[in-house]
């Protein structure tokens, strides 16, 4: 099992624009050509920031037709935030606050054998980087520039440094790179 920070870039480093819109993504090539499908596979619980769960909600419509379904998890999904959200019917959401490490043990539970998701933001892949619960990066670059957002991932990262393990280039708009997280 994995706990691993599986998200998409622009080439200059942001996740989503200042408003938190991820629909830069969509025109950058098809999920069902990328590394998602076998990826979800092996993913057995997510950890959620509240924006990009506001965003999923506002946009019920384009997550719907970029997924199948406004709500495309169907593993537990463990929302960070200090806000009242709404709940999002057929899903199972899990509202929470505070540390990372105080729910990480019950999502290895739900979990099993397959690997944890940290979806976003980058901030929230941060916190599970501070407290030693990080292991992968997976980062998607896309070829546009947002010139100012949401940063990819917040964090000063020296030492011990990222192991790049894999490159992969998916059509002619997006590459993705893999990360190891030197302990």
């Amino acid at each position: 099992m994995k706990t691993q920070y599986y998200t998409a870039s622009s080439i200059d480093g942001f996740i989503a624009t200042e408003d938190d819109s991820l629909e830069w993504l969509f025109p950058l090539g098809d999920l069902n050509e990328s590394s998602y499908p076998n990826f979800i596979a092996e993913v057995g619980a997510l950890a959620m920031g509240a924006s990009t769960y506001e965003w999923m909600v506002r946009n019920a419509d384009k997550v719907a037709a970029e997924t199948g379904s406004c709500w495309p998890y169907k593993q537990p999904v463990w929302v960070f935030a200090t806000r009242q959200l709404p709940l999002i019917e057929s899903s199972d959401v899990r509202f929470v606050k505070g540390d990372v490490r105080a729910v990480y043990k019950e999502m290895c539970v739900a979990a099993g054998a397959k690997n944890i998701w940290i979806v976003g933001g980058g901030d929230l892949a941060g916190q599970f980087y501070d407290a030693g619960l990080l292991d992968e990066l997976i980062i998607q670059i896309g070829s546009v520039t947002l010139g100012r957002g949401k940063q990819v991932f917040p964090r000063r990262v020296m030492s011990p440094t990222l192991r790049l393990f894999s490159v992969r280039q998916m059509g002619v708009g997006m590459v993705e790179l893999r990360y190891e997280v030197g302990r």
